[in-house]
């Protein structure tokens, strides 16, 4: 266009003029707005960042002569307790040493439970995380570690002010209050005071009883973490109210000083459906311990206990996570409302429990109104025992479970009855028509797993009998 030529006194033209100094002028006012924002944005977070700087140097005191991040517990009682044993380890970290002591009770628990001959496996294996992402980076932080933020620098240093130190590092608008004290239902008020939700993490059972007691009866909503040790699996990991938990010591010790003071139901809990590994108990103190004296100073608190119990590090973890992601949702107003009630397998259960005691009712030839197995046994023998699969390889997941004798010269028993699907059901019911017995229809391989089976069932029987 020549501007020569533009006729300015036309009013077509003088729009035009007016529509592209708004649209120059408008450009401009945006482009001074987000520059500005910018600014703004970027003084902002200078000031969260040195607010956060700041709190971070209040959790050390800037009287403290030795390394910050080396510090002992302030409580004088307790350190005096610390300083004798962790002071050399210190020192020797500081000097660039890597001792092998402090290795072995960072994860005493995981040597209590893997032993020396499975530890030694650990430490020479290499592994390798693809990805490290939200998944990859706790996969590998557990990996290596038993607790979520202590590391090397913490020794010698209060778990509670090595979560806080860890926390405030992690994000800019975390307010953390950190108290190095044991909760008691005598007080317990002052520190839930104002609490939207409660996780209980605690391992002392009467004060775990005490705090969920409280907010209960306050209308404090908790959710609580049960018995990670002497545990593997972590498939059997869930969330559910704590009436329907099975398999889980502490459960029910929880749950029976609970429903003495009237509570039998009403608290979610995270628990493991998987039973105790027999072999896997509370560690006894070793007797050099002892001979320091009174062993309840080894304790944080009184009445809690000295032993430990080993516990695999990935499940605590994974325990926390399942309880953070309850409370999380419940505060985002997308509540978890049917976690899984010991795999939700009830009517499975139920239904498998008919048809076979209509299969007993065949075989004595009269009408059976109770038989020898309950749901429970029916639960164990599915979940458990079978794993929820068939017996006979490649162990399929059966569309048509079926529960039947594998001897049926034996009385129906946990002992003896097994986990076949349909087709697998016919080809057993046939062969015994024929006079056939169990070993001559599956062979060598699978006799053996019954007895392996077999025998399991009866160590699960003795443990329930007690």
């Amino acid at each position: 266009m020549n501007l020569n030529s533009l006729n300015l006194r036309s009013h077509r033209t003088q729009l035009a003029l007016v529509a592209v100094a708004s649209s120059v002028a408008t450009a401009g006012a945006l482009a001074a707005y987000n520059t500005y924002s910018r600014h703004r944005r970027r003084r902002q977070l200078q000031y969260e960042i040195r607010d956060a700087l700041a709190r971070e140097e209040e959790v050390v005191s800037p009287d403290d002569t030795e390394s910050p991040e080396l510090k002992t517990p302030p409580d004088a009682s307790t350190a005096t307790l610390v300083q004798e044993r962790v002071e050399p380890i210190k020192e020797r970290i500081l000097r660039g040493d890597e001792p092998e002591e402090l290795f072995r009770e960072q994860l005493a628990r995981c040597y209590a439970l893997f032993k020396e001959e499975g530890m030694e496996g650990i430490r020479k294996a290499r592994v390798v995380v693809v990805g490290c992402g939200g998944v990859g980076s706790w996969a590998a932080v557990m990996l290596v570690r038993s607790h979520a933020t202590a590391t090397l620098s913490d020794v010698g240093r209060s778990k509670v002010e090595s979560m806080k130190s860890s926390l405030m590092k992690m994000s800019l608008k975390v307010e953390v209050d950190a108290r190095e004290e044991l909760w008691r239902k005598e007080d317990g008020g002052v520190l839930l005071e104002g609490a939207d939700w409660v996780i209980d993490a605690i391992d002392n059972i009467m004060t775990k009883v005490d705090l969920l007691k409280y907010c209960h009866s306050n209308g404090i909503k908790v959710i609580s973490s049960m018995g990670a040790g002497s545990k593997l699996d972590t498939t059997r990991i869930q969330i559910s109210d704590i009436s329907c938990t099975v398999e889980d010591s502490l459960s029910r010790s929880v749950r029976v000083q609970l429903r003495k003071a009237g509570i039998s139901s009403g608290i979610p809990v995270v628990y493991s459906t998987e039973q105790p590994i027999e072999d896997i108990k509370l560690l006894p103190l070793a007797e050099e311990e002892r001979g320091k004296g009174n062993v309840q100073e080894l304790t944080p608190f009184d009445d809690f206990r000295v032993r430990i119990l080993p516990v695999f590090g990935p499940l605590p973890s994974i325990f926390g996570l399942n309880a953070a992601a309850y409370v999380i949702c419940e505060l985002a107003g997308r509540p978890i409302a049917n976690p899984l009630r010991i795999k939700n397998r009830y009517k499975t259960y139920d239904k498998l429990l008919r048809d076979l005691r209509v299969r007993e009712e065949k075989i004595t030839g009269e009408p059976i109104n109770r038989l020898p197995i309950d749901e429970t046994d029916v639960a164990f023998i599915f979940e458990d025992l079978y794993r929820g699969r068939s017996l006979i390889p490649p162990h399929r997941i059966p569309n048509k479970a079926q529960l039947t004798r594998w001897d049926p010269n034996e009385p129906l028993s946990v002992h003896n009855c097994i986990v076949l699907d349909l087709p697998e059901f016919k080809k057993h019911v046939d062969g015994l028509k024929e006079g056939k017995r169990p070993e001559q229809i599956w062979g060598d391989g699978v006799t053996a797993l019954v007895a392996k089976r077999r025998k399991e069932a009866g160590e699960w029987w003795e443990r329930a009998m007690r």
